[in-house]
């Protein structure tokens, strides 16, 4: 993360479009002014930072940690693991992972989730983590369920994990979402679409892990997230994050 190597500029061509009429919502959301690049403070430059003695044993197992270890989550259990690197494989430590999801039927614990799938009472579907002196990471989780969104008549999201990476700061944080190898939505979600190269896209879909499964226990899958550090992704004419 102290590399004091060149910046490599941002690819936009790998980027998604801002604007894309199929996905109903980004018609609305996206910017019609050219963009304004402001200042970072000190503040979103430098900290905070966060330190093992604020994640919990739990926190990085959703199947349990909502009800606190008195009743599991219901659902297919599965292990989300990985490695969070560098451009050039250089593994970055210490890092904060979030993730949210809906649980097994498909539906978010949040109050304007009106899915007709029903709540589980001991699944929060939030779960946080440090990577480890390796950039390795791990969750236990329930396998989310697709479900409908309000975007053209009948179109349904995948199966998916969002995940936020936090660099040195609140300035520095990437969001994504991971994907599950054998999804057939994934073709046919707007959102996942506007990724126009399928290598792009293929980049965001975790493959099955059998060699990291437990047997009779649960499933595995596998996904690295790879950052550039001081070679890191420009964002508009700053370094990614700030």
């Amino acid at each position: 993360m102290t590399d004091t190597g060149r910046l490599i500029p941002r690819r936009r061509d790998a980027h998604p479009v801002p604007y894309d009429p199929e996905y109903k919502t980004s018609v609305t959301r996206s910017p019609y002014l050219p963009l304004l690049s402001l200042e970072s403070t000190p503040s979103e430059e430098t900290g905070p930072r966060f330190g093992h003695g604020l994640i919990g044993a739990l926190d990085n197992n959703l199947i349990l940690n909502f009800s606190k270890g008195a009743a599991p989550a219901i659902g297919e259990r599965i292990r989300v693991h990985g490695r969070v690197v560098d451009e050039n494989a250089r593994p970055v430590p210490h890092t904060l992972l979030e993730v949210w999801q809906a649980n097994a039927g498909g539906r978010y614990r949040h109050v304007k989730d009106t899915y007709f799938a029903p709540l589980d009472p001991n699944f929060g579907g939030c779960g946080r983590t440090l990577t480890d002196e390796n950039g390795y990471y791990e969750f236990l989780t329930i396998r989310p369920g697709a479900y409908p969104w309000p975007n053209r008549g009948n179109d349904w999201r995948p199966m998916h994990i969002h995940v936020s990476v936090f660099g040195h700061s609140f300035g520095q944080r990437l969001i994504t979402q991971l994907y599950f190898e054998g999804d057939p939505l994934i073709a046919r979600c707007p959102i996942a679409a506007t990724v126009k190269d399928r290598g792009q896209l293929d980049q965001l879909v975790a493959p099955l892990d059998m060699a990291a499964s437990r047997p009779m226990d649960y499933l595995a899958y596998r996904f690295d997230i790879v950052l550039r550090g001081r070679r890191q992704t420009m964002f508009e004419n700053k370094p990614e994050g700030m």
